[in-house]
């Protein structure tokens, strides 16, 4: 067993430093292998699909409704940061897609706000809307709110970029 952490990490030698991280990343998992289920190239959209529901699409705006399963929770049985993200980046794609057309799109960026927490078995209603959309660029806005209290929980903002048509 290895020697309590000390209490102030600001008085760990670098030898003391770089055990602490390596023990933090172990306790994460980091050497367990992956899943088969998860090599498969569809598996990270399957994830995604498979917790959205009941869609509502205009030329400048996507709603659907996030079910809150222990998939997508993390340790403290909320929802896990990267799938508020990885669906922030599926909705706000959905949104722009509707909005660009047919249009070949690509994110460029993504910034979330975790204010507060979805806890299991919550429903969570996914909003996104347009901020600016232009011939090279569309920016959408996606809030997540709380079904039940209409609580604003994560709000992310997603810049996607329009690839440009090839000239021959």
């Amino acid at each position: 067993m290895p020697p309590p952490l000390p209490v102030n990490p600001q008085r760990l030698s670098p030898a003391e430093s770089r055990e602490r991280t390596l023990r933090f990343f172990q306790g994460l998992g980091v050497d367990v292998p992956l899943p088969a289920s998860a090599e498969r190239p569809d598996a990270y959209a399957d994830l995604v699909r498979a917790v959205l529901s009941s869609a509502a699409v205009s030329s400048s705006r996507v709603s659907c409704t996030l079910t809150m399963s222990p998939a997508l929770a993390n340790q403290f049985n909320t929802l896990h940061g990267g799938a508020v993200a990885a669906v922030a980046e599926a909705v706000g794609m959905a949104c722009a897609r509707a909005a660009a057309g047919d249009k070949e799109l690509f994110l460029g960026e993504l910034s979330t706000a975790y204010l507060a927490a979805a806890r299991l078995n919550s429903e969570v209603d996914v909003e996104a809307k347009i901020l600016r959309k232009g011939r090279s660029v569309v920016v959408t806005t996606i809030d997540f709110t709380l079904k039940d209290t209409k609580k604003l929980c994560y709000t992310s903002r997603a810049t996607f970029y329009i690839l440009p048509a090839a000239s021959l």
